[in-house]
């Protein structure tokens, strides 16, 4: 990342880092638990087609948690206040994983400033009963564990064995920060699949088709509660197919924001 692409805005007495680059079609692009991904190669890819505007959530990359969040939805309302204070309009909203949940409920709550949702290997909602779990405990799960449920190939998951202190120390504070947005209850909104009626905008629904974690079917449930959505799942990808086929990635991004 170029520091050009680095900027802040103070919302609600929060300092709110993003980066923003490329021209376009605005995309507004919400990470997953794993932190930012605008320094990513598909994210360069995305921004020579769109202006891409990707936030930081707070308590991620080394940011603080304010004092008073304590859910997803905290997020939802920072990020309607977002697109306000930046005067967004016409958007692609893009989340993965746990920022697909967050964008999904900005969705419900209102698309005024939206034209298009996408949800990359999102949760947020609970296709199973109270007895079945959906998606494994991330918390409980042992690290080589969690490689193979989250990637098709394990050799490209980031390697935490070549991170120093910092490293690690920002690596831990990402996962406090997932459990604060994530855990309770975990990884869903009892009441939003009762709501995603009300996202009346075209939806793209992009999974990976090894993702053991929050698997394809998960998918196919959100794809059921959507009223104008498809779903596309990418070979040889697991829970960040941005990552593991970033080219196949952006293609479907593209020819459905176009």
């Amino acid at each position: 990342m170029a520091a050009g692409d680095q900027h802040s805005v103070t919302l609600q007495g929060i300092e709110l880092p993003y980066v923003r680059k490329g021209s376009g079609r605005t995309l507004v692009m919400l990470h997953g638990g794993g932190g930012p991904v605008a320094a990513m190669p598909f994210a360069d890819l995305l921004a020579e087609r769109f202006d891409v505007v990707a936030p930081i959530h707070p308590g991620f990359a080394g940011t603080e948690i304010p004092e008073h969040f304590d859910n997803i939805h905290d997020l939802k309302f920072l990020y309607l206040d977002f697109m306000d204070a930046l005067g967004i309009r016409d958007a692609v909203l893009m989340g993965f994983s746990m920022g697909g949940w967050a964008a999904a409920e900005i969705a419900v709550m209102t698309t005024e400033r939206l034209s298009k949702l996408i949800l990359v290997d999102a949760v947020g909602i609970k296709p199973g009963d109270r007895e079945r779990r959906d998606i494994p405990d991330v918390f409980a799960t042992p690290p080589p564990e969690l490689v193979k449920l989250t990637w098709h190939d394990p050799a490209k998951a980031p390697d935490l064995g070549a991170l120093d202190d910092a490293g690690l120390a920002m690596v831990a504070a990402n996962r406090v920060a997932l459990a604060l947005y994530t855990w309770d209850p975990y990884m869903h909104n009892p009441k939003l699949p009762g709501l995603l009626h009300r996202v009346r905008i075209p939806t793209l629904l992009i999974w990976g088709a090894s993702d053991r974690l929050v698997t394809p079917a998960y998918g196919e449930a959100y794809l059921r509660l959507l009223p104008d959505a498809r779903l596309v799942v990418i070979p040889e990808a697991g829970h960040a197919p941005q990552a593991e086929q970033p080219r196949a990635f952006v293609e479907h991004v593209r020819a459905f924001a176009a």
